[in-house]
């Protein structure tokens, strides 16, 4: 009884978590704790009226959220403490979690492709799955990108901070909606980027992105990882999306032709033990069911299918790496959710 009360303990937990999807959703398109954040303490009705929404309705959401633990709730009044405003109320923060609650929703949207796709063994590709996946995963990525990727990721790499001051030729393979192309490109403007992916629509939302910040030296072409056109790369990406490929040693294969002879291949992938008992933790459950509902489908749906999963763990993910040709894999940096690892 001891454990099957623990159990049902958890369970209610996690429950408590899914049904509040929705809500954080949309308290994030009502601008509800951006709201909250600037006005401070408040009753319901003065948060309400400063948000210009129904008071009935706004009650009973502040209510929810106090008791999911969201926001602070004190003598009548209502507010965001720093942690919870980090969380929810700051786009940049590198622990704004908006866009998990918009992955996660979009993949219960997902459910009946992916479980008619059970019994087939057949994939769900890319462009095919329900809502707008690959919004909600541009969006979910761009903390960890906005905060680690110039600052911590780039110069981890052996000699590429310079070369990209000084002016290098860049490939982000695998961009989607262009967010890592463009903040090297911002940081880096002597030197010449390309985004290459091979969903139409995730490189027109880039481009169109591009062309909001007035950049002169990026550029985003539809293109798969096994056959993007361009040579002589000092430098090639591939952020969060070598698990998805169809055919990921094809891929490194031609990366590597693709790379000069002196060009480094960084891979940032989700952090994985190389174990399924090493991935049992609060990381790997989330990474295992974002495998489930889209990198494995997303695999599968392409030519030769390899899925290797949001999980496949830095010893599977450098045989990979490896079989293109690359002789040394190391890993450069790491995070609590990525791992990035550089190929030369």
């Amino acid at each position: 009884m001891t454990e099957l009360n623990e159990l049902v303990g958890r369970v209610l937990g996690d429950l408590g978590g899914a049904v509040s999807v929705p809500l954080v959703r949309i308290g994030d398109a009502l601008d509800l704790y951006k709201t909250l954040k600037e006005i401070g303490p408040s009753t319901a009705d003065e948060f309400a009226d400063a948000a210009g929404c129904s008071p009935r309705y706004v009650r009973e959401w502040l209510a929810a959220q106090a008791a999911s633990g969201y926001v602070h709730y004190e003598d009548g009044r209502f507010s965001l403490s720093p942690e919870q405003a980090f969380v929810f109320a700051e786009p940049d923060s590198p622990v704004n979690l908006i866009g998990a609650f918009d992955t996660a929703a979009a993949m219960a949207e997902n459910q009946p492709k992916v479980q008619a796709a059970f019994k087939t063994g057949r994939g769900v590709a890319w462009g095919d799955q329900a809502g707008c996946m690959f919004c909600a995963v541009a969006r979910l990525f761009r903390p960890g990108y906005v905060n680690a990727l110039v600052q911590d990721w780039l110069p981890a790499l052996d000699g590429v901070v310079d070369k990209l001051k000084a002016g290098a030729k860049v490939a982000d393979v695998g961009c989607g909606h262009g967010l890592s192309t463009i903040l090297m490109a911002q940081a880096f403007p002597h030197s010449r980027f390309t985004g290459y992916d091979f969903h139409p629509n995730s490189i027109a939302a880039a481009t169109a992105h591009a062309r909001s910040h007035d950049l002169a030296n990026v550029r985003f072409d539809v293109g798969r990882a096994q056959d993007f056109d361009g040579r002589d790369f000092d430098l090639i990406t591939c952020f969060d999306c070598l698990h998805d490929m169809g055919d990921p040693k094809a891929a490194a294969t031609h990366i590597r032709r693709a790379l000069k002879p002196d060009g480094i291949w960084m891979v940032v992938e989700p952090m994985a033990g190389d174990k399924l008992e090493d991935n049992i933790n609060p990381v790997g459950r989330l990474y295992y069911s974002a495998s489930t509902m889209i990198c494995v489908p997303t695999s599968l749906a392409q030519e030769t299918g390899l899925a290797l999963g949001a999980q496949a763990g830095e010893k599977r993910l450098a045989e990979v790496i490896r079989s293109g040709g690359f002789t040394r894999v190391r890993r450069a940096a790491e995070t609590p959710l990525n791992m990035v690892l550089e190929a030369t």
